[in-house]
């Protein structure tokens, strides 16, 4: 017998991304800001554990729905290694099983780190799998709101963890969030992930966090842990003036290299940064389908495994709306911004405040998201460039570094009663002399 269809049926994409968690919301860590946590109530009296014969039959149809040479299998939680070694041995046996001839499968593992082990390094080596670990900074930073169910701090066992990683040599970056607690601190936090962890890769992830009841996206109100779009944009250009002049090409931060891409005319490659989205969905443990990882809540369901096939669900009319909706509902004052080629709204969760002519549908990080991009305007148009004629973007540290020089022997000559050079309107003395020791 033939599984019923999810209803009208667009076309099919080439491939689309699924964040599947077989554990569900179950975590043995208690985030203050964790969205996910609340989504247990969704299924009382779970045992919150993906079935073997759920897991083969995603794995069966993820790989037939992928048109590409390449899949990548993402798991997440809650905790997704509280599922235990075995429930991954099965997993990779039922890749290689289901996978086509010259088909290349990855796995992706984003975990909170406390619970690795030397099994579970070994294994993740052995396996090749890409790990993300949450570190949100130094350990007073980390330990804000990292914390386990008894309220106790989690820096140190994170920190093991992550030095088994390395022990194993198992490929990681890093997943930091950007939130009340340490958004204050840029330059702490990126050189504690830079120096200490040893990171080559960063993903900042901003809280905005919905003040309600039922940990759905709903409510203009937000938690005082929420990060604003003013301190947002502060941090990231904090981090970006330090790292375009001396780590561009060693450090890769996410949101760096989306900006490049777009600079280059290329899509971001980020789904909170594309024109729509909709091709990264979420998978529960049971197998129900939802539109969007932040979106896991009734109205964004669009089926289960069990009962629909999962094509027919990532290609329904619903999932097609879900993505253009991040288009069509996109206020005037995003449109007609001049970093829009690159922003395109953000995340729709976000995008919950008016505009100031009074239109909804406002990124409560627009503040942020424009300064930033403004600020990275003339590095990142000097990368593309370089890169569009052969040479490395990073040229722009040497660039950057002799125009700095230029700009020190020009100020040299400056007298304290003169007016600054920048243009400020400010004797020099009372501006860039203070720098200069001439105040």
């Amino acid at each position: 017998m033939s599984m019923p269809t999810a209803g009208a049926q667009a076309v099919a994409p080439a491939a689309f991304h699924i964040m599947l968690k077989p554990r569900g919301a179950i975590c043995n860590l208690d985030c203050a800001y964790c969205y996910f946590l609340s989504k247990e109530m969704l299924y009382p009296g779970s045992r919150f554990r993906m079935a073997a014969d759920l897991l083969e039959e995603y794995t069966r149809q993820y790989i037939e729905a992928q048109r590409v040479p390449e899949v990548t299998f993402a798991w997440q939680g809650g905790e997704p290694t509280l599922m235990g070694l075995d429930f991954f041995r099965l997993a990779v046996d039922l890749q290689q099983k289901y996978r086509r001839p010259g088909m290349v499968v990855h796995n992706a593992l984003q975990t909170n780190g406390t619970t690795l082990d030397d099994d579970w390094c070994r294994f993740l080596r052995e396996r090749d799998f890409l790990v993300g670990i949450s570190i949100d900074g130094p350990r007073d930073l980390h330990d804000a709101y990292r914390v386990d169910k008894g309220g106790h701090p989690t820096f140190d066992a994170v920190m093991a963890g992550l030095n088994l990683l390395k022990k194993y040599g198992v490929e990681f970056n890093v997943l930091t969030t950007v939130h009340a607690a340490n958004a204050g601190h840029p330059l702490e936090v990126y050189r504690f992930l830079r120096d200490e962890v040893r990171t080559d890769f960063i993903q900042f992830i901003p809280i905005v966090e919905r003040d309600n009841d039922t940990g759905f996206q709903e409510g203009e109100r937000l938690t005082d842990r929420s990060v604003t779009g003013r301190q947002y944009g502060d941090f990231l250009i904090a981090i970006f003036d330090e790292w375009v002049r001396r780590d561009v090409g060693r450090v890769y931060v996410q949101i760096f290299d989306v900006s490049l891409a777009a600079w280059l005319g290329r899509p971001p490659g980020l789904c909170i940064f594309e024109e729509t989205c909709g091709a990264a969905l979420a998978m529960e443990h049971n197998g129900d389908l939802y539109s969007c990882d932040h979106f896991v809540e009734p109205r964004y369901k669009l089926g289960n495994l069990l009962e629909l096939p999962l094509i027919d669900m990532v290609a329904s009319e619903k999932q097609r709306q879900f993505g253009l909706a991040k288009r069509e509902t996109l206020p005037r004052y995003c449109r007609e911004c001049e970093v829009r080629f690159v922003c395109n709204g953000g995340c729709p969760k976000d995008r919950i405040i008016r505009t100031p002519d009074g239109e909804p549908g406002l990124n409560v990080l627009c503040e942020g998201y424009r300064a930033f991009f403004n600020h990275i305007d003339p590095a990142t148009r000097f990368m593309a460039s370089e890169w569009r004629a052969g040479r490395p973007p990073a040229n722009i540290m040497a660039h950057l570094a002799q125009q700095e020089a230029e700009w020190q022997r020009h100020l040299a000559g400056v007298g304290r009663n003169d007016p600054c050079p920048c243009g400020s309107g400010l004797k020099f003395k009372r501006c860039h002399g203070k720098l200069q020791g001439k105040g």
